[in-house]
């Protein structure tokens, strides 16, 4: 739970920007006064059925075939964690990255509620999440990951206004992602057996670079990168 001093310390930078952190008798929420957007583990809790993990493109996309599990991941661009809740639901021990620490904020409370209802303890209890620059903490990782996920902010994959809307609160604290290179480069230098990069479906590769092969859906497209060790 995150302290009074901390929380008056987020509020004043947030101030600047038109933002607040607020607890809503949930948890802790962003908003702007008019919209509010916070993390919520429990909207996931239909995609996290066994039956329909199997069928998660991106669980397909990161599982690497005949390796025990768990295997290991690295979320890179954490954001609200949803895509890190699937893989650990899935069986991935899964070290999630977040620069901004008004979003990991938000996440680290998501995750601290999620670990008291029963039917999502056992996922969160494989998630880590590092309140951090994931460019250098990859360059400094003590263990090799069998996993990156790479997942750069594209804000046209939104669809509804409101989304959109709520969408543009995150957007105030962490802009998309200006440096692919150095993104990429440092996922590299991870040496994990396989890069996962989450781009919208007719997007361009990231930094140019020319998956191993792609898996793709309506919306989204996983580009593969594979054999980097």
């Amino acid at each position: 739970m995150i302290s009074d001093i901390k929380l008056q310390e987020y509020n004043t930078r947030l101030a600047e920007i038109g933002l607040a952190l607020t607890n809503n008798g949930e948890g802790l929420c962003l908003t702007d006064g008019e919209l509010s957007i916070m993390a919520d583990f429990r909207d996931m809790l239909p995609r996290l059925k066994q039956s329909n993990l199997q069928r998660e493109m991106l669980v397909k996309a990161a599982r690497i075939k005949g390796q025990a599990m768990p295997q290991t991941l690295v979320d890179a661009t954490a954001g609200f964690g949803e895509d890190s809740l699937i893989l650990a639901a899935a069986g991935f021990q899964v070290r999630l990255y977040e620069c901004d620490e008004i979003i990991a904020a938000l996440l680290q409370d998501c995750m601290d509620r999620a670990a008291q209802i029963p039917e999502l303890s056992a996922a969160v209890s494989r998630m880590e999440l590092i309140c951090g620059d994931s460019v250098a903490g990859m360059k400094q990782l003590d263990y090799q990951p069998d996993i990156v996920l790479l997942d750069p902010m594209f804000p046209a994959r939104q669809k509804s206004a409101l989304i959109k809307k709520k969408f543009q609160l995150i957007q105030r604290l962490e802009s998309p992602c200006s440096n692919e290179e150095e993104l990429l480069e440092a996922a590299l230098c991870a040496r994990p057996q396989r890069i996962v990069i989450k781009r919208p479906l007719k997007g361009p590769y990231l930094a140019n670079k020319k998956p191993s092969y792609s898996l793709e859906g309506k919306a989204i497209r996983y580009d593969c990168l594979v054999n980097t060790r």
